[in-house]
């Protein structure tokens, strides 16, 4: 695992809020909700992230600066594959679409980074999925193709937590670098809350690789 500097020793800058705009969302199984989207000026990696606020979460955000529970976030890597299309190689679609229902029924964020396939872009992430399909698990292609195995970097991530006062979480993932990485940038981990296990026959060789190799949280029957 890359390690990481508190953002003081990183010289990490303050980013600002640019935008704010209420946008209706609405799921394919007809889950619908509203989501305060903000954007910002000043992120390190200069790329176009995005901010979810759902359900009351500038109340959730102001409990916690009392000293109440930690409001719910879930920092999502676009997946066009799954997000948009569809693509059951993964479960990514399922996860965003947990995540907002379950955030905006108690307030909190969604952080939508723009950081595909890990990392690596959707072209090679794509070529990836052909060295999966000759073999390869998700890992060992991104390492075939010249890339790291995760090249996600979440210092943008807690700009915009700690630009909207999210300088603790309760984090939706269950990815541990996430928490890793959040916590070495200022952003207090306060709980771990895993999300669903989305298994289909098209993702099953994914997952087992998440859980096997990078110990994510994923509860997979033996039979998987």
């Amino acid at each position: 695992m890359t390690q990481h500097l508190h953002p003081l020793d990183a010289g990490l800058p303050a980013a600002t809020t640019r935008t704010s705009v209420r946008v209706p969302l609405s799921f394919a199984d007809g889950y619908a909700t509203t989501a305060d989207v903000v954007t910002f000026d000043g992120l390190v990696d200069g790329r176009e992230h995005l901010l979810l606020g759902l359900g009351d979460w500038r109340a959730a955000l102001a409990r916690s600066a009392a000293g109440g529970e930690a409001p719910l976030v879930r920092p999502h890597s676009e997946c066009l594959t799954g997000d948009v299309l569809g693509s059951q190689r993964c479960d990514c679609g399922p996860q965003l679409r947990e995540a907002v229902e379950r955030i905006a029924a108690v307030g909190g964020v969604v952080l939508y980074l723009r950081q595909e396939g890990r990392g690596i872009g959707l072209y090679a992430k794509l070529d990836a999925y052909a060295l999966q399909d000759a073999g390869l698990d998700t890992y060992e292609a991104n390492l075939a193709l010249g890339h790291g195995e995760d090249e996600r970097d979440y210092r943008a991530a807690a700009q915009m937590l700690r630009t909207v006062g999210a300088d603790r979480i309760r984090l939706l993932s269950n990815n541990p670098d996430k928490a890793a990485q959040l916590a070495s940038y200022g952003v207090a981990v306060t709980e771990r809350v895993p999300t669903g296990v989305h298994l289909s026959a098209s993702n099953a060789r994914y997952l087992l690789a998440k859980r096997d190799h990078t110990a994510h949280t994923i509860d997979l029957p033996a039979t998987a």
